[in-house]
């Protein structure tokens, strides 16, 4: 069952392939194939250089703070050798034009003022493909699922704007084990977490036709807290079973179930049942999840989520406390999620008339928490609109809200783009309270592939 949840290929470096006009060679009659092995082709090489120029203005929603202004210049540069190699560097450098009190400097301070933040200059680095033995990725996380992600789920590493990290992603699989081990910053200690995977076929009965179809799975994550801001520190674990009721060439349909909870905590547990399906086709791959849950003792499914970098110091609700110590109430939830990626072509790289991720999970106690994005392409791809939103502790006190727009027009030829895009922040204090604020930018890009 797509164990790999194809994790290297959902974070390719960039959308490389309408600009380059890769295509698939389909594959040789049986009659025609050689009866000995051809040599293996040379490596093919392919580049993209891009520069984009923007305004931005950062704007306080409350208080009497003053907005600051700049001139941001981006600049990025892409080299992909393939399946198994490929790197993507670039960061934003944010050029003050007015604001940031007496002393500010020319360059936006807090967007280099710890060692993580010099993480943000690899945006994506590949050694090995989602197929091979072993493979590791660098680069930024977002909507991010360790696995089964009943722990790590809608994971984002860059939601506090002021922490910019490089994550780390390692899978490895031998015989009947896979593994999957991340850190959400590969230059400070914070968030680490691996989960591992036996195929129970394969060690009851030998190599099985279908992999993956039956699994017993166990995760754990820890939070170490001393980077992007200190933070209490917490651990999770969870173990989950998994089993492949109908599987088929395009597609899949599976149970699962699972129980979870806080080492060294016996009170704090939850359990989950559900349901998933999987469709994976030329044009069109569609994920679907459905779980029943159940918390206890302050554990939940998917602690570590979209909204984790701002919990962490903050969580939302009434009580004002970081999420490591608030108190969240004994209940049981219904969860739900879906993915669509479709394209009229094909389905491959991150170019797609249509890209949709879509959380949601409401809970017996009256609240109610979602998180979704969507992207879509018109005009022959000319036209680019993207949306995202994200709703915490909705129906409840101390509600958090986030949300942001994105349109990309391309003309002449495509090499040159206009873009905006603006949208709400989170800025997390030393009090912990989060500093809400909103941003607004504009401006050009042009890029070239070769």
């Amino acid at each position: 069952m797509h164990r790999k949840q194809r994790c290297l290929a959902a974070l390719l470096l960039l959308p490389l392939l309408p600009w380059l006009g890769w295509a698939s060679e389909p594959p040789l009659p049986e009659e025609e194939v050689p009866s000995t092995p051809p040599a293996s082709p040379a490596r093919r090489w392919y580049s993209l250089a891009r520069l984009e120029t923007t305004t931005l203005a950062l704007l306080p929603r409350s208080g009497t703070e003053g907005d600051d202004g700049f001139i941001q210049v981006e600049p990025t540069f892409i080299l992909d050798g393939g399946p198994e190699f490929g790197v993507n560097v670039g960061a934003p450098v944010r050029f003050r034009m007015w604001g940031g009190g007496e002393g500010a400097g020319l360059v936006r301070r807090e967007d280099w003022d710890s060692l993580s933040d010099w993480g943000q200059l690899v945006r994506g680095l590949k050694l090995g493909s989602d197929n091979a033995p072993m493979a590791v990725w660098f680069g930024a996380l977002a909507d991010y699922r360790l696995l089964s992600g009943h722990l790590v789920r809608r994971y984002s590493n860059r939601t506090n704007p002021d922490y910019h990290p490089a994550a780390g992603i390692f899978t490895g699989e031998v015989g009947p084990l896979y593994t999957e081990a991340f850190a959400s910053d590969v230059l400070g200690a914070r968030l680490m977490g691996a989960e591992v995977a036996l195929d129970m076929e394969h060690v009851l009965f030998g190599q099985p036709r279908q992999r993956g179809r039956y699994t017993l799975a166990l995760s754990a994550v820890h939070d170490w807290g001393r980077a992007g801001g200190r933070a209490a520190s917490v651990t999770l674990a969870h173990v989950d079973a998994t089993a492949g009721v109908l599987l088929r060439r395009d597609y899949e349909v599976h149970v699962i179930a699972g129980w979870g909870g806080r080492p060294g905590d016996g009170g704090a547990w939850g359990a989950v049942v559900g349901a998933g399906v999987d469709v994976l086709r030329e044009t069109l791959h569609l994920r679907l999840r459905l779980e029943a849950r159940r918390q206890q003792g302050g554990f939940r499914q998917g602690f570590f989520g979209a909204d984790y970098e701002l919990a962490r110091f903050q969580a939302a609700g009434p009580e004002g406390m970081p999420l490591a110590g608030a108190g969240f109430p004994d209940g049981y939830s219904a969860f739900g999620e879906a993915e669509v990626g479709w394209d009229a072509v094909s389905y491959g790289g991150l170019y797609k008339h249509l890209k949709l991720s879509l959380g949601a999970e409401a809970f017996s106690w009256g609240r109610f928490d979602v998180d979704g994005r969507v992207a879509v392409q018109l005009i022959e791809r000319s036209l680019e609109v993207a949306l995202k939103g994200l709703g915490v502790g909705m129906g409840r006190p101390g509600a958090r809200y986030l949300g942001a727009a994105e349109v990309r027009w391309r003309f002449l030829g495509g090499r040159l783009y206009a873009m905006g895009t603006g949208g709400t922040l989170l800025f997390p204090t030393a009090e912990g309270t989060p500093r809400p604020g909103a941003f607004a930018s504009v401006g050009l890009g042009v890029d070239n592939a070769r």
